[in-house]
């Protein structure tokens, strides 16, 4: 009887012990990690990005259905683009509701910026996000990595006579 209520109190005393264990700094360090990636999952999926030579493409084809294409940043360089301003100011974010809040829910959207390395961008986030919210489902993000000159305007895909 003794020897059970010895063992019964070192696994109870040992519970703590484990505990601390899951909890230890490498452990800790991992559940950061995790906390971060999750953090910096963008609000589009990868399906959602569109790359530039795809739109040229759309842009340069007569017979087929041209998206709206809404710039949020750089000014409307491509072509047919409209541009609401920098979305990551409020007035900007809400001429980009304004603009869209009557289109049909599935109407096919491009946003683009362009304004610097895509991971910097302060206005792409922002933009898709309220698209998200809204409840657009054919929504697409141009994947300007590095710029709009860079990946658009370098490569001779159309621009804005504008431009």
């Amino acid at each position: 009887m003794f020897k059970r209520t010895f063992i019964a109190l070192l696994i109870l005393m040992a519970i703590p012990v484990f505990q601390a264990c899951q909890d230890s700094p490498s452990n800790q360090q991992q559940q950061k990690q995790e906390q971060q990636k999750q953090e910096k999952q963008e609000p589009w999926s990868e399906e959602q990005l569109m790359e530039p030579a795809e739109l040229a493409g759309i842009l340069k084809a007569d017979d087929q259905d041209t998206p709206v294409i809404i710039s949020l940043g750089a000014g409307n360089i491509i072509g047919n683009s409209k541009d609401t301003g920098p979305s990551g100011e409020k007035e900007g974010l809400q001429n980009l509701r304004n603009e869209v809040k009557d289109l049909p829910r599935d109407t096919d959207l491009v946003i683009y910026c362009g304004c610097c390395p895509f991971e910097h961008c302060p206005n792409v986030r922002p933009a898709f996000s309220l698209l998200n919210e809204m409840g657009f489902e054919n929504h697409k993000l141009l994947n300007l990595r590095d710029n709009i000159k860079v990946d658009w305007i370098d490569k001779g895909f159309p621009v804005s006579r504008q431009q």
